[in-house]
């Protein structure tokens, strides 16, 4: 595994973004783990997000591409530190664009802040995670609309690697199939588990025997086909 993935790992335990215990998610799944994007808040942690982004991103689809663009809500600071750590990392100058939930009616106008999108733009998506493809489902759409701009790929930083909405594939991977552009995330919940399990994090194991057992056994009533 990649230093950055191993430093990564240890970033969302320390930030309290992935935490592991007993948790309802929206689905109604009884889960061992959540993440939490929003609590990535400080300066530093933010810079180190967008760090794990650029490497993630440079390392998966290259740096030929004009624009990151994050959806909105959580996926806009995400853009926003993204190309920040591209230009610090790589010398590579993107631009960032989100969509805005209501089309704005008075000054510039329109549905998109930051960057405007042209035609012949190479677009790589961010976003925290993808659990349903509901965000890529509402802006894909506005993205094609502004423009004629090729999604190069979509990055999120965690695949909780659980069955999309086709009960089969990993959501992130029905998202790929459906539009036709890579998908990747800066870990997954595998290179999670075998990371942590019984290693001394901060202080502390936060997967140890039982909570690996408890995982396991979420993976094998939810868990994606590879």
């Amino acid at each position: 595994m990649e230093e950055y993935k191993r430093d990564f790992i240890e970033f969302m335990v320390e930030s309290q973004v992935l935490k592991f215990g007993s948790f309802t998610l929206k689905s109604g799944r009884q889960s061992p783990f959540f993440m939490n994007a929003g609590a990535y808040v400080t300066g530093d942690q933010l810079h180190r997000l967008g760090l794990a982004y650029a490497r993630a991103i440079h390392d998966t689809f290259g740096l030929d591409f004009d624009v990151v663009f994050g959806p909105a809500y959580k996926g806009i600071p995400l853009s926003v530190v993204t190309v920040m750590g591209l230009q610090e990392l790589y010398g590579k100058e993107a631009r960032y664009c989100s969509n805005r939930k209501e089309a704005k009616d008075h000054g510039e106008g329109g549905n998109l802040l930051g960057a405007s999108l042209h035609d012949g733009d190479k677009v790589v998506m961010v976003e925290d995670v993808t659990t349903s493809g509901k965000s890529i489902d509402e802006t894909y759409p506005i993205l094609t609309a502004a423009a004629d701009v090729q999604v190069m790929g979509l990055m999120v930083s965690l695949n909780r690697m659980e069955v999309g909405k086709g009960g089969a594939k990993a959501a992130i991977d029905e998202v790929s199939d459906k539009y036709g552009f890579p998908t990747a995330s800066i870990v997954n919940m595998a290179e999670v588990t075998e990371y942590l399990h019984n290693r001394e994090c901060r202080g502390r194991i936060v997967i140890d025997d039982a909570m690996k057992a408890a995982i396991d056994e979420y993976y094998a009533r939810y868990g994606a086909k590879a």
